[in-house]
């Protein structure tokens, strides 16, 4: 039988040693994170950074993130501040993505940042993309591994669904940890929650020991389109479903186990059910179900990134 897999690795230090060889060749590898799976290229690379856009049919107005390895990587490509130290110290490596100001003589492709004067920087956590990033001489510019504006992908597989064999190579890190994106703070002058996340706005607020206000209008990062993070089929917030034949995503204890049910967490666990989102979303949809509704979920914590998703999914 036929291995449809065939562009799916473990990771041991052959495949490192390929990706990485890969990479310097301006090819695109659908890479793990602790947040979600990216599509990875050479921010420095214009091939490589028309390549992503045109493989996910992304908008040129939605900037990518931008990810590093360690601190010292960062000072050729943004200016930073006091409020990132303060930040990095605390979260990083982890899932946080700051928008910083970007230098003049900075070698990102303009394309990456949406030809703006920022650039959104992480440092992700998980093992297999320090690995990779700690061999290359460049940043990754790696959005969501998915179709523009399409659920995001917390496994290898579901990064295969989207893009079969076009990409050369997709490593298989496991499931995604957080299976939702990372939080996105303007740093650019007062604090600005532009993506809620994993990280809250408590935490940084605590951090940061001053206020902050999320932000709306101009696209600065990822994940500020309307309609995003989309399973295909229609979400409907608030409602329960008065049929059977539709889904219906619920959150907590008090529910049953009826069939058409899918419990995000049964202890009512707020990280717990934000990895089981995109999951719970893409099993619905393969199971032909043609409609989505979603109970109320809690708005903190996990539960502002996902009422956050998921509002955007409705669109």
């Amino acid at each position: 039988m036929e291995n449809i897999y065939s562009n799916i690795y473990s990771f041991n230090k052959k495949t490192l040693k390929q990706t990485v060889k890969s990479l310097k060749q301006g090819n695109i590898a659908g890479l793990p994170t602790e947040t979600v799976y990216g599509l990875a290229g050479n921010a420095y690379s214009k091939k490589a950074v028309i390549k992503i856009f045109k493989l996910k049919n992304r908008p040129k107005i939605n900037p990518l993130i931008i990810h590093y390895h360690k601190l010292s990587k960062i000072n050729k490509d943004v200016n930073v501040n006091k409020n990132f130290f303060k930040l990095y110290k605390k979260f990083c490596p982890g899932p946080l993505t700051f928008v910083l100001k970007k230098k003049k003589d900075s070698k990102i492709v303009s394309l990456a940042t949406a030809n703006l004067d920022t650039v959104a920087v992480r440092f992700p956590k998980h093992k297999v993309i320090r690995s990779i990033l700690k061999f290359i001489d460049f940043p990754l510019a790696m959005p969501s591994a998915n179709l523009s504006s399409s659920l995001s992908p917390v496994n290898a597989f579901d990064v295969f669904e989207d893009f079969g064999n076009k990409i050369k190579t997709i490593i298989n890190g496991g499931s995604s940890k957080f299976g939702i994106e990372s939080t996105v703070i303007d740093l650019t002058g007062k604090p600005k929650i532009l993506r809620p996340g994993i990280i809250s706005e408590k935490q940084i607020k605590r951090v940061l020991n001053t206020n902050l206000v999320f932000k709306k209008n101009k696209i600065r990062s990822p994940g500020m389109l309307k309609k995003h993070y989309s399973p295909g089929i229609p979400v409907i917030i608030g409602r329960k479903p008065i049929d059977h034949k539709y889904a219906y995503i619920v959150f907590g204890k008090k529910y049953k186990n009826n069939k058409n049910y899918f419990n995000l967490s049964k202890k009512g666990n707020l990280k717990e059910a934000a990895a089981n989102l995109y999951k719970t979303m893409r099993k619905i949809k393969k199971k032909g179900y043609k409609k989505i509704f979603v109970s109320k979920i809690p708005n903190r914590g996990p539960g502002l990134a996902m009422n956050d998703r998921l509002k955007r999914a409705s669109n």
